[in-house]
């Protein structure tokens, strides 16, 4: 993977809709990451990891990584980041430290907790979803889940809906009630 001019900085994630989640949650804290060396890089999944870690960690072009990924997915970013030499028996404090974040679920339930069901109802509204999202509220599947599990889960039925919602869903955030993982990826970058 040949880096751009300038990159010192390589952010993993797992895929397009994290990438935009963070890059605009730097551009509403007036961060320019292109400018500061900082690239984020969305993998296609975080089995992927391990290649990447190949590829720009201490063993290939040896640049400073960050990481996010959801927490299904934590065991994925240990054991390569492991094998890559950066430490062994990695607990989730091991992690950020070396500046991989795990979302509790994934980083749309970061949002939604951090956003309140009725905020991420004012996004997909803004997005034109919002009777779509009724009509799968009445789903007999979803019907007696909790709102918030049905958001996240309509979130991901549509292909594109993630990658369509990540930016004005990061927009709608009070800046104090950033969810940790992004919060404290962007502070160690």
């Amino acid at each position: 993977m040949p880096l751009d001019h300038g990159v010192s900085t390589v952010v993993l994630v797992e895929g397009i809709s994290d990438q935009l989640a963070v890059e605009r949650l730097a551009r509403r804290r007036g961060r320019d990451l292109r400018a500061e060396g900082v690239s984020v890089v969305p993998m296609g999944g975080a089995q992927a990891v391990g290649g990447f870690l190949d590829r720009l960690g201490p063993h290939g072009l040896d640049v400073r990584l960050a990481g996010l990924c959801d927490s299904a997915e934590q065991g994925h970013f240990q054991r390569a980041l492991e094998r890559a030499g950066l430490g062994a028996n990695l607990a989730r404090c091991d992690l950020e430290a070396l500046g991989f974040y795990v979302c509790v679920l994934d980083l749309e339930d970061e949002l939604i907790r951090s956003l309140g069901a009725a905020g991420v109802e004012e996004v997909v509204d803004a997005l034109g979803d919002l009777e779509a999202f009724r009509t799968f509220q009445k789903q007999p599947a979803w019907r007696e889940r909790t709102t918030e599990e049905q958001l996240r889960r309509f979130l991901g039925t549509h292909r594109g809906r993630k990658i369509r919602s990540a930016a004005p869903l990061v927009d709608a955030l009070d800046l104090t009630r950033v969810p940790r993982p992004l919060d404290g990826l962007l502070a160690h970058v």
